[in-house]
């Protein structure tokens, strides 16, 4: 089965024309749409949603996920409001024609997680209720210093949960001292889709398969459909200022966001 590709494309460019020329050049098809011409995707309008849709099916391109921001807030923060927001991003995702929600477990302090372990599960139950009926799949990803940021809390919500499936993200997981093949074989049943992200041991975000994630075995080992690619990967203003030699030694970081996009989709294709 042929894997198809998605990416966070407001890392090559923030402006949405921008994003449709990395996207088509770089031969990817779907956005996991984060962030347009300077607005996160949770607070554009929906006439704005329905522009967007309309310049990316006119260049060939559709969404597949909202990269969104929702259930990254503390979890004694109002969730009222948020609630709301999340309620509007479904209307969002239904006009961009979003198969996919990503969110988030609430950041917790870390040395007293468990006693907040309940106030994430309702409110994580609040999001699934809102969006039951809507056909939208909600995806937990895992992201440092929330509930689920290691394999068995995510395992935790994805058992208390299993309609809530898992964006499973490498460098994330690296980045928490989690080892990702004992990860994936404790979640794999839940992953919907999987980040192209990969890390060093310090937690520095490097190209697929140039760090510690696992990536090639991972990706021998998903069934799933969908990839996306989240760069992350550094840029450096003053990089075409620098000599040569000190060039060499700035081995994952790039002249422009664009440059760093590429060389993020090229690793991938390496890879796959």
């Amino acid at each position: 089965m042929e894997l198809k590709l998605a990416a966070f494309a407001d890392e090559a460019d923030g402006r949405l024309s921008e994003q449709i020329k990395a996207m088509s050049e770089n031969g990817i098809d779907y956005l996991e749409i984060r962030g347009v011409d300077g607005e996160n995707i949770s607070d554009i309008t929906k006439d704005k949603a329905k522009e967007v849709r309309k310049q990316l099916a006119d260049a060939g391109l559709a969404v597949w996920s909202l990269g969104s921001p929702y259930g990254k807030i503390g979890i004694t923060d109002d969730f009222e409001a948020h609630l709301d927001k999340f309620k509007r991003g479904l209307e969002l995702a239904d006009i961009l024609g979003a198969k996919n929600i990503r969110l988030f477990s609430f950041y917790v302090p870390s040395d007293s997680k468990e006693q907040y372990r309940d106030a994430v599960m309702k409110r994580l139950e609040q999001f699934i209720l809102a969006a039951k009926g809507s056909g939208i799949v909600l995806c937990h990803e895992n992201e440092k210093g929330i509930y689920g940021d290691i394999a068995k809390d995510c395992f935790d919500i994805h058992k208390t949960f299993p309609e809530l499936r898992a964006v499973f993200d490498p460098a994330n997981f690296v980045q928490c001292g989690q080892d990702t093949v004992d990860a994936w074989k404790m979640l794999e049943p839940y992953v919907e889709y999987m980040h192209i992200k990969d890390a060093l041991p310090d937690g520095s975000v490097v190209p697929a398969g140039k760090g510690v994630g696992n990536l090639k075995y991972l990706l021998e080992n998903y069934k799933g459909k969908v990839l996306t690619l989240e760069p992350h990967l550094s840029v450096f203003d003053g990089f075409d200022k620098l000599e040569t030699e000190e060039k060499t030694k700035m081995k994952y970081c790039y002249p422009t966001s664009r440059a760093a996009f590429d060389a993020a989709v090229a690793a991938l294709k390496e890879i796959m």
